[in-house]
């Protein structure tokens, strides 16, 4: 149960995208950031909490997605103007550290076939693990760009060190009603990761790239 208001959401929402559309118009669609700040938990002793959610609509339509992957695959990733590298790519990469993470900085995510994924480690060391950012499976039986299109929809919640996460859940050029779908979802799935659940949520925050932030709870 969200002990945000739909009335005030919704508000926050309207006047984060009034900013971004009639005051201080930006070159680039700015993204909407969901921002938490906790309470009553210890990053050093409480067990530091990791979680995935798919969202609605898509959160960062703009994200660069690249298709690790066999013949079939890079056949496929040709025909649909995806951005893809075979075995042969990785191994002219020769495990070299800088290479694999100048791969990591290109690209917001990786995708990977059945055959390839276990390869990985193997052809380029830890770097993309590192940048947490290791491949999600790609099967034959699956539709290519479907599947990038999950990889664009899906965030990621992960407590390190500090009481603050902030997380993408949406841009300026969404409508009103999905961006509050989505910050919701994210609201939710968040709180149902907190040892205490609402009890651990100190304060929620939205806001534009380059506006100022709403708090929201």
């Amino acid at each position: 149960m969200s002990k945000v208001s739909r009335d005030s959401l919704y508000e926050s929402v309207n006047a984060i995208l009034d900013h971004s559309k009639n005051k201080k118009v930006r070159k680039f669609t700015e993204s909407v950031e969901l921002q938490i700040s906790l309470k009553n938990y210890d990053p050093q002793k409480d067990k530091r909490f990791s979680g995935t959610v798919k969202l609605r609509h898509i959160p960062r339509p703009k994200m660069k997605v690249c298709v690790l992957g066999d013949q079939m695959h890079c056949d496929e990733a040709v025909k649909y103007e995806v951005p893809h590298m075979s075995v042969d790519d990785l191994k002219k990469l020769n495990k070299d550290k800088k290479l694999v993470k100048k791969l990591a900085k290109r690209y917001d995510a990786f995708m990977a076939s059945d055959s390839l994924i276990k390869q990985i480690p193997r052809l380029l060391g830890p770097g993309l693990s590192r940048a947490g950012k290791f491949p999600t499976l790609l099967t034959h039986g699956e539709a290519m760009v479907g599947k990038i299109d999950d990889v664009k929809a899906t965030i990621k919640f992960q407590m390190k060190k500090v009481l603050c996460l902030s997380v993408a859940v949406g841009h300026v050029g969404m409508e009103p009603e999905h961006l509050v779908q989505n910050i919701n979802m994210s609201i939710n799935f968040l709180v149902s990761l907190l040892k205490k659940n609402w009890q651990n949520v100190k304060a929620l925050y939205i806001k534009s790239s380059m506006g100022p932030r709403q708090r929201i709870y």
